[in-house]
């Protein structure tokens, strides 16, 4: 006969059976994929062009040191030269680069806008203008700095070239004696940001009067446009109906205006009349000098 003796294993204690419980709840979790690690980046390939543009300014004599950063700026070519050795840069781009046009000669301010008032309070533009001084590509020792681009009408490359200038005293050399085209960049430059270009024959004001004080394009000038109206200035609206009434609006200002401006030289001799609640006797007198006439 079959032994029908109960089974007496022993049941799992309390203790067991929560252990087990945390074991199925820990197996049922879904496991966190760990996130892929990213790619190395991939150095892109030499610009030809750059490089043998390169390879022809270090083999034309320049002085040790002269050529401080090169970098690659939206597909150009950007070299920075000590200062000492602008005008060297003109040179030996027009004898062993065959650049022979110079397209311009300009000033940067890298030190941020000063922003004040209800400017301070947000940026609006777009990208959002930097806070702290920030420099462009290869690099800067300062706030100022020269650019110029010069371009080869038969090799069909380019490239700009770029200087430090020194704030306390900011002097450059002039490219006039290499690329004549550059006396009125200089002037331009020499009166938008205050660099002297020694050796330029004729500095002097391009746009501005010649009794103007200071230099619009450095980003401490102060200009009146913003004392007077934070750039990019606040349009006043009228309330909507329901808001308290606030100050008069430049559009009722300008509607009264126009309304003055569309009346006849009679009328408002008589808004004057109506207002005063007394007879113009001038006008009448003159009215009825007119009719004995």
């Amino acid at each position: 006969m079959p032994d029908e003796t109960p089974d007496e294993s022993p049941e799992p204690t309390a203790a067991e059976a929560a252990g087990d419980a945390t074991q199925d709840a820990t197996s049922a979790e879904p496991t966190e994929v760990a996130p892929p690690e990213p790619e190395p980046e991939v150095a892109p390939e030499p610009n030809p062009v750059h490089e043998e543009l390169l390879a022809l300014l270090r083999g034309a004599g320049f002085a040790d040191g002269a050529i401080i950063e090169t970098a690659d700026a939206h597909g150009g070519l950007v070299v920075r030269v000590a200062n000492d050795q602008w005008r060297r840069a003109a040179e030996v781009a027009k004898e062993h680069l065959a650049c022979d046009y110079l397209t311009f000669i300009a000033g940067i301010d890298w030190q941020p806008a000063p922003r004040e008032g209800d400017e301070a309070g947000g940026d609006t533009s777009s990208p959002v203008q930097p806070t702290e001084m920030t420099f462009g590509a290869a690099g800067s020792a300062g706030r100022f700095q020269a650019f110029a681009h010069v371009q080869s009408t038969t090799k069909k490359w380019g490239l700009t070239f770029k200087t430090d200038v020194d704030e306390a005293d900011p002097r450059v050399e002039s490219w006039v004696s290499v690329y004549p085209g550059a006396d009125w960049h200089e002037r331009e430059c020499w009166e938008m940001y205050g660099f002297v270009f020694d050796g330029h024959p004729n500095l002097r004001h391009l746009y501005l009067p010649f009794e103007f004080e200071g230099h619009p394009l450095r980003k401490d000038y102060a200009l009146l446009a913003r004392i007077v109206k934070p750039w990019p200035g606040l349009v006043d609206v009228e309330p909507m109906p329901g808001e308290p009434p606030g100050s008069e609006s430049p559009e009722g200002s300008a509607g009264s205006a126009s309304g003055l401006a569309a009346q006849g030289p009679g009328d408002e001799a008589r808004e004057v009349d109506q207002e005063s609640g007394s007879p113009d006797e001038t006008s009448e007198a003159k009215v009825g000098g007119g009719d004995e006439s």
